[in-house]
């Protein structure tokens, strides 16, 4: 194992994003444990974060490839004519795909000389789409070796990023952040013992917060973006049940999304418009007010018509430190954290008669709601502390450098 630490050179797609928190937890962890890092955003973001600069891809240096593809492909002739070969015999998921990964292409043409004549001891992609392409044409254009992410939405949106298997295939070692992922990847015929779960975490741990002594109305919340994968048609279903059930409650949805429209008007038609309050987006910190405010985290996922779901949202581990009751639907990874009855409640999101029945229960049963928070302040103590998955995140990287 070498002395110093490695130099890690980040590819996001944009950094730092207000909804991806878990990558600037990361990002804390890696620096607090001495990690030397360059960070790259693909796609916006840029700046600086925490005092570290955040080099990012200006999209006008796109016009360069006029001379820059001819100059990589006299390079690495092999290179394009993989590359020329893939796009003409393998059709895309989705346009939104095809161009992530040619934007990944076009970043790795345009940075090759940057990171040739300053090279990373490893690059690490955070996503394995548009990041993960990147990565990948730098190691087949240069020998940069590169370790890549792969979630729920690489995996699973429209079966799947375009490239996924030829690029996973190469890297050093592949991270995901749930068994979920894992099982996935080796189904798709990835080697296991360079998949490695490594879950995200909390920079720090919050106080646990009192039992409301009266749930009356029952506080409830929901932390999504407003897209099909989180059910919130069903969601709001379930609120019309509660309501006919005479179960008080008043309700918080926070995100936004393109079906906020739909939802909205789904909300008046059901007559729970009065008691269903959306908040549109909410910067971190409101957020953790609404975990406080409420006494119940609703996650309602489903898997959604493209093939996309959740891994495990990272509100629910967060709502779970803090106190907050969980109930959940079954779908995607979300019961890895959450087992029915120990840490939450789990109910299929098609069913509101069974959500009523666990929202009665934690409103007025102060024995098993105490059981159920300590169960899950637990989970989040050993298994979603940011610095400890860091430090096994940045293991990986220093075995992966010291084998070069």
């Amino acid at each position: 194992m070498p002395d110093s630490k490695p130099v890690i050179a980040y590819l996001f797609t944009t950094f730092p994003k207000s909804t991806e928190t878990f990558l600037q937890r990361e990002i804390i962890a890696m620096r607090a444990h001495g990690v030397s890092m360059r960070l790259y955003s693909l796609w916006g973001g840029g700046g600086s974060f925490r005092g570290l600069p955040v080099a990012r891809f200006n999209k006008w240096r796109l016009l360069t490839l006029l001379w820059m593809i001819p100059y990589e492909s006299w390079r690495r002739p092999e290179v394009l004519k993989q590359v020329l070969r893939g796009l003409f015999t393998r059709r895309p998921p989705s346009w939104l795909n095809f161009w992530e990964n040619m934007l990944g292409a076009g970043f790795a043409c345009l940075f090759a000389r940057e990171f040739r004549n300053n090279p990373p001891s490893l690059i690490h992609a955070t996503w394995g789409g548009a990041p993960a392409t990147a990565a990948w044409l730098l190691w087949r254009l240069d020998g940069h070796r590169f370790s890549a992410a792969a979630h729920a939405y690489d995996i699973y949106e429209h079966g799947g990023d375009w490239w996924l298997r030829d690029k996973l295939e190469h890297a050093a070692f592949i991270h995901t952040s749930t068994d979920m992922g894992c099982r996935a990847l080796i189904e798709r015929g990835l080697p296991a013992d360079r998949i490695f779960c490594i879950r995200r975490g909390l920079d720090r741990l919050p106080a646990l917060k009192s039992l409301r002594a009266s749930r009356v109305p029952l506080h409830l919340l929901c932390v999504a973006r407003l897209v099909e994968k989180k059910g919130l048609d069903h969601q709001l279903r379930i609120y019309a049940a509660l309501q006919a059930a005479g179960v008080e409650f008043a309700a918080h949805i926070v995100g936004d999304g393109p079906l906020r429209p739909d939802l909205e008007k789904l909300a008046g038609h059901l007559g729970v418009a009065a008691r269903v309050s959306f908040t549109g987006h909410l910067p971190q910190h409101e957020v953790w007010s609404q975990l406080e405010w409420a006494d119940v985290l609703l996650h309602t996922g489903v898997i959604a018509p493209s093939g996309d779901r959740d891994g495990l949202p990272n509100v629910i581990p967060e709502a779970m430190s803090l106190g907050t009751l969980v109930i959940t639907s079954p779908v995607a990874a979300t019961t890895e954290a959450i087992t029915d009855m120990v840490t939450g409640l789990v109910a299929p999101a098609t069913s509101p008669d069974a959500w009523v029945v666990g929202l009665r229960r934690l409103s007025h049963d102060d024995a098993l709601a105490e059981k159920l928070r300590a169960a899950a302040h637990r989970w989040v103590e050993e298994n979603f502390d940011a610095h400890k998955n860091a430090e096994r995140l940045l293991r990986q990287f220093e075995r992966t450098v010291a084998q070069t």
